[in-house]
């Protein structure tokens, strides 16, 4: 089984990846999404988007990270696919699946999915520009507002000459609410030679299985369920519904997030606390840190809760 921490804008972000990759098992990650329009990004935009090019491709943990485009310009997606390669790129993700209502009023990310022309034209562009032994994959969901395009996307995404597809299971009008219908990728793997990788709403080792059983998927991408439960591939690989990690070592993870480079002191802060925020919902002793520093507005103040 392939397990793979899903591209998250604001979320999985280097610091995140490389703590999560630290700590976890996963296969690779994927970073958030690069905007491509009309240019070719300079070098320093990519050693931001993914400081490990410079390691690889790869966090410290030796995980492969997969660069993730999003943009509706074939030749510029095509460009800077060639470039990032050079760079060390392992692999290119091509995104189809961003929901927000910015990315979309500018013809990126899910609203595509109303065009599987368009979705066919870009995938071949970057699959064209890069060698054949650079992975090509792309991240779909069901649907822009509906599901009406679904098979077409997802053979407009094989014939292109992607390597594999992930399927969020959900479309962008369903947003991230729950449930993810996982059960309606399993069309999907049956009408594609390619692998499909199923996402979305795997918060336990319970979840997991259920997403196996139901989308028929071998593998899966895990978004928010990673960042809440640090272990939470552990113990899908142990196939346990108990936690792996004790608290004391979580403490661990943090102090290695909150010793990791970011633009700003404050910056660093906003980032630690949404994580602290997410962990309450599967650490009681979270709830009991997060009441403590959830005011607090200097870092080593909220280094020395972490510490007691």
């Amino acid at each position: 089984m392939k397990l793979v921490l899903a591209p998250m804008e604001g979320l999985t972000d280097p610091i995140m990846r490389d703590v999560l990759t630290h700590v976890g098992s996963f296969d690779w990650c994927v970073t958030e999404f690069i905007r491509i329009t009309d240019s070719i990004l300079p070098d320093h935009i990519y050693y931001s988007f993914c400081p490990e090019l410079k390691n690889s491709g790869k966090t410290a943990a030796g995980t492969p990270v997969h660069v993730q485009f999003l943009g509706n310009n074939p030749e510029m997606l095509a460009a800077n696919a060639a470039k990032v390669v050079e760079l060390g790129a392992p692999a290119i993700d091509l995104n189809f699946g961003c929901p927000a209502k910015t990315v979309n009023r500018h013809r990126g990310g899910s609203v595509l999915l109303d065009e599987p022309e368009t979705v066919h034209l870009l995938v071949k562009a970057v699959r064209d520009a890069v060698p054949a032994h650079i992975p090509v994959s792309a991240k779909m969901r069901l649907g822009y507002l509906d599901e009406n395009h679904t098979l077409d996307n997802a053979h407009a995404i094989e014939d292109a000459g992607a390597n594999w597809l992930t399927v969020h299971a959900r479309t962008k009008a369903d947003g991230y609410t729950p449930p993810a219908y996982w059960e309606k990728i399993q069309p999907i793997v049956e009408a594609l030679d390619i692998n499909v990788i199923a996402n979305g709403e795997i918060w336990n080792n319970t979840d997991a299985k259920a997403c196996i059983a139901q989308s028929d998927c071998h593998d899966i991408m895990i978004g928010r369920g990673a960042v809440t439960t640090p272990d939470l591939t552990l113990c899908i690989r142990e196939n346990s519904d108990q936690a792996i990690l004790s608290w004391p070592e979580l403490v661990q993870l943090q102090q290695r997030f909150l010793s990791g480079q970011y633009k700003t002191e404050i910056g660093m802060i906003g980032r630690y606390k949404q994580w602290l925020g997410m962990m309450t919902k599967a650490y009681p002793e979270a709830q009991e840190l997060w009441a403590k520093v959830k005011k607090e507005k200097q870092l080593e103040l909220i280094i020395s809760h972490l510490n007691t």
